[in-house]
This record gives C-alpha cells, structure tokens and sequence, in this order.
C-alpha cells in the first residue's frame, strides 16, 4: 500500500490514495476507531453504486451498519436534510462512540462532516470520496456545512475526519462533466502553488483522475491546512474562484456545477486582477485559456447586479470588506482586502454583464 498523505491538525489522520481501498474500507477503518456501530450517510445514486460493497466490507470487520440515504444534488444539502439525518442517529440509538462513514461526493461529505460535528457535541467520522472534486478538495481539511436558501455553506463548522480513503477506481463511474469539475480544484492548486502542475492539466486533462495529480492536490491542500486549520490566514488561498463561483453557483439554482462556477469565478478574478495591475495580462489569458483546456467555462450570463447580491452575503465577507483571492503569477496568489462598495466594480472587470 503506498505511503498515505498525513494531515496534522487539531486531529491528525492520514488520507489513503490508492485503487481498491473501497474493498478493505472496513479493515483500514478498524484500525482507526472501537467504535461498534457504523452509519454509512451516502446519495441515492452512489447507494446503488458502492452501498452493498462498502456495508460488506464494514460487516467482515465487525461493524453494526445502518444508512441513511439522500437526495442528489447541492439543493439538498440543506438544514432539513441533516435534520432527517440526526433524527436516524436519535431513533438508532447512536452514542459519542459510534462512527460516521461519508459515502460519496462534495455533498454528501459536507453534510456527514457536520453532522458528526453536532451529533451529541461531535463523533468520528470518515470521508471515502467517490467524487474528483471531493477527493482532492472538499473531503480534506474539515470543513463541514449546509447551505440556506440565502447562500452555500452558511452553517457549519470545522470538523476533522479520522479518516480519508481516495479509490481512485470508484472515479469510472463518473460522468465526464463531474470529472471536468474536479480538474477545476486541481487547475485552481497549480494556480496557487505548483507551476508544473497548472502547466500539465493545462497541456493533458486526462491526467486529471491519476493518482499522482490527486495526491499532489491533497499535499497542497494538507499544507495549507496545516498552516492555519481554522481558515484566518494562508488557507484563505484555497478560496480562489470560489467568492465569484459561489454567487454564480447560488444565482444558477445549482444548476451551474460547483467545478463550473469556481471555473468561472477564476476567470474572473484573474481578469479582474489583471485590470487592477496585480498580475500581468498574460498571466490572467493563461488561467483562461487553462480552464478551456479543460473544457470547462470562462463567463456567466448572470447580470452582474444579481451577482453582487449573492456576493454580499457569502461567508468570506467581514464588515465592510471581503477577502479575494488574486493571482500575481502561476504559482503564487495573495488576499486582497476589498470594501463591499468596490465589489460590483471587480465584478464588471472580471466580464459580469
């Protein structure tokens, strides 16, 4: 078995990448926990997909399992849901010493991470990916949330897994659109911090699912992280494209896929920051041009006055001003400090009509 991706955080546990963990989930998950009883939180397609092999293998090890199964999709991902989800945990009889098991994407990991923060003042869990997306982002480094009908991810908290298990064999089951937006998290680490990286998606998207590009995404992430666990400081960076991409992916209905939208707030941000004189044009026409490589969008037909709506109410803002993440070249961005009343500007820069 290749040498996992440690995270030292508030809890350290290590991320395993490797095809065929999904098998023997339930031997490297006894490893980590005593716990007795295993909830497998997992979406209605993933389910038919993973289900019956991840509950084998939970068996064999020793675990009492019981699911609970959602709705696909981040309008789903809702107070509601983890309400039915903590009303499962009630009438099971789950305890502070049973265990959590994240089947599946973005979203199913995001509302199982919360969960298991809240469940009776936080118990274990593990994040088994079955998404591009989640296996290089949203299932490392904690952060757990639900979305209101006024903006994605407003409620929430930092909660570290136990636990990462990235299979990259599960990722043949995915729709080409599902892989594009994965590759946007990966784009978006090579714009950050790795030249060689945003310089080899940008010239083969196909390397975007192998093992050695999603384990140099999670190391990124893992520093980051690791530099500042509770998002105050450098891990702000991993929030570039995602201040334009989430009012885009709001004002869409989610229609826009979160990879799509974060495509398309990188866009403009880097347009934005090349106008502002923070990057060189040219540094701003590759990321576009990078994002197109991978087939993936450049602009939104969403009226910039709608946009700035949503803009105003994400998470990032602080008082009267919100942080966004520029680029200065390939391999290097900053936090750039900017009062709400300049914003509608930035968005007109980065090509919001």
């Amino acid at each position: 078995m290749r040498e996992a991706v440690e995270v030292k955080a508030s809890r350290s546990y290590p991320v395993r990448i490797e095809k065929g963990l999904l098998d023997q989930a339930g031997e490297l998950i006894r490893e980590r926990t005593d716990a007795k009883r295993a909830c497998i939180v997992t979406g209605e397609h993933v389910v038919k997909l993973y289900g019956e092999r991840l509950q084998r293998s939970l068996e064999q090890t020793g675990f009492q399992v019981l699911r609970f199964i959602h709705h696909s999709g981040e309008q789903h991902k809702t107070l509601e849901t983890y309400g039915e989800l903590l009303g499962l945990l009630a009438r099971s009889g789950m305890t502070r010493s049973d265990l959590l098991v994240s089947l599946g994407g973005g979203v199913t990991g995001d509302l199982t991470g919360f969960a298991a923060a809240t469940w009776q003042r936080g118990v274990d869990f593990v994040q088994i990916p079955t998404s591009l997306l989640a296996m290089v982002d949203s299932s490392v480094g904690g952060k757990t949330a639900v979305n209101l009908p006024e903006g994605k991810n407003l409620v929430g908290s930092f909660w570290q897994p136990i636990l990462v298990l990235c299979d990259p064999a599960l990722l043949g089951s995915l729709p080409i659109e599902e892989l594009r937006c994965g590759s946007a998290e990966e784009f978006k680490c090579g714009v950050l911090r790795d030249e060689g990286l945003f310089d080899a998606l940008s010239k083969n998207p196909a390397l975007a699912s192998s093992e050695d590009v999603i384990r140099r995404c999670v190391q990124i992430k893992r520093d980051l992280v690791e530099e500042d666990e509770f998002d105050r400081g450098s891990r702000r960076l991993l929030n570039l494209g995602h201040s334009f991409g989430h009012a885009v992916e709001v004002c869409s209905g989610y229609e826009i896929l979160h990879g799509q939208a974060v495509a398309i707030g990188m866009a403009m941000i880097a347009r934005a920051a090349a106008e502002k004189g923070i990057c060189a044009p040219e540094t701003a026409e590759k990321i576009c041009a990078g994002i197109r490589a991978l087939s993936l969008p450049t602009e939104t037909e969403i009226p910039g006055e709608t946009l700035l709506k949503a803009l105003l109410r994400d998470k990032k803002r602080s008082g009267d001003t919100m942080n966004l993440i520029v680029p200065e070249t390939i391999g290097s961005c900053r936090v750039e400090k900017v009062p709400v009343e300049e914003l509608g500007d930035w968005l007109r820069l980065g090509g919001a009509r």
